[in-house]
């Protein structure tokens, strides 16, 4: 007997996915073009035709929780070739877009994260907190001694890591409480949906898993599939090998400063400094380019999400990067000022990753992950 499914449109759902770029859901007259163009869409109940469906229907309950919203990787193949113009990919991108503030929590914060007239508040908020508890704990000098230029006697490593710590704390909570959620409803969707047979979730099989999709991540094979965009992958992966690079950077300066007692700064001959300069330098060109792709496809959507995301990566590298040149210069207090902009800059992509879209790259590796499991 064939299955009954009561149809709920939410029309609140057709409403949020609309305003993140998501409108042209509604011109999708089911061709399937998008399904059977798109190079990385599975043989078995392909993307993102029946995705297109829930959209113009309102079916939150189907797509929230769907796995195939995170293989797409907005290609634009589907979108190119879609003969009304509905934009696929852009419409799968608002989608994912209103699934991170879904399994984002507390919502209020979700809703200042992606307001863009609460800007100047997100950068607010950071500046407040480095003042009032310098101040306090006497952490923050704004009248450094000396000739040479230590960013440490302005903003005291202590200082950073009494903020930045919590920080990291409270962003692993956040996601945790998400993906548990994620995951349990991901699985309950491809098993209603007929995308797995395994009943159960097996660590075993998901550790497995996890090491067979490292490799795919890390190569950017889901990029270099696609036609259109093709040429997306190079500023994607600039930026995504950067940050990996500036994270083993800062954790091996953590340990060198607090296990072997070894006060920077460090000479700009010590390896770690080779792979932190390289990696600022990738971060701000990888930048460049993506705003440049950005501005050059006048058809592909970008939100306000998308520009949120760009002008912290780039004002992150250039911040970066200048308060080390100023610091070299000997130019004590501009050299100063720019450093208090990056940590400005390091606390907003710390503190709001689970709402931003960055948090994509935590969905979307999972959803990955599972993928493989489901042999999807």
């Amino acid at each position: 007997m064939t299955e009954r499914y009561l149809i709920q449109p939410d029309l609140e759902f057709i409403k949020e996915v609309s305003e993140r770029g998501g409108e042209t859901a509604k011109k999708c007259f089911q061709c399937a073009t998008c399904s059977v163009v798109c190079p990385i869409s599975p043989d078995n109940k392909p993307f993102p035709r029946k995705e297109m469906i829930a959209a113009s229907w309102g079916l939150k309950d189907k797509l929230v929780s769907n796995l195939d919203i995170w293989l797409c990787h907005q290609c634009g193949d589907c979108s190119t070739k879609c003969p009304r113009d509905a934009r696929p990919g852009d419409v799968l991108s608002a989608v994912r877009s209103y699934a991170i503030s879904e399994y984002a929590v507390p919502k209020s914060l979700d809703k200042i994260v992606n307001d863009p007239q609460k800007l100047p508040i997100l950068f607010a908020v950071p500046v407040v907190v480095f003042i009032v508890l310098g101040l306090i704990t006497g952490l923050l000098n704004f009248m450094p001694k000396g000739d040479e230029v230590v960013h440490a006697k302005f903003f005291s490593t202590w200082l950073v890591d009494i903020v930045f710590i919590p920080l990291f704390i409270w962003v692993v909570a956040i996601f945790g409480l998400g993906l548990t959620r994620f995951i349990k409803d991901m699985h309950e969707n491809a098993l209603r949906e007929g995308k797995t047979t395994k009943k159960e979730l097996n660590i075993k099989e998901l550790l497995q898993s996890v090491l067979n999709v490292i490799p795919v991540i890390l190569r950017h094979d889901k990029f270099t599939k696609c036609s259109e965009n093709q040429d997306r992958s190079v500023s994607h992966m600039m930026v995504f090998f950067a940050f990996i690079g500036l994270f083993i950077v800062t954790n091996i300066f953590f340990v060198v400063l607090y296990v072997f007692k070894i006060h920077g700064p460090y000479s700009q001959l010590n390896p770690v400094k080779w792979v932190a300069n390289f990696s600022g330098i990738a971060l701000v060109i990888g930048a460049c380019l993506m705003i440049k792709d950005r501005l050059s496809r006048e058809k592909q959507v970008t939100a306000y999400k998308d520009w949120y995301l760009l002008g912290l990566v780039l004002g992150l590298g250039v911040t970066g990067m200048l308060a080390e040149m100023t610091r070299l210069g000997g130019i004590a207090w501009l050299s100063y000022l720019i450093y208090f902009i990056h940590l400005v800059f390091v606390f907003n992509m710390f503190a709001f990753l689970p709402f931003s879209k960055l948090a994509h790259f935590v969905y979307r590796t999972v959803a990955l992950v599972y993928a493989d499991y489901a042999k999807r």
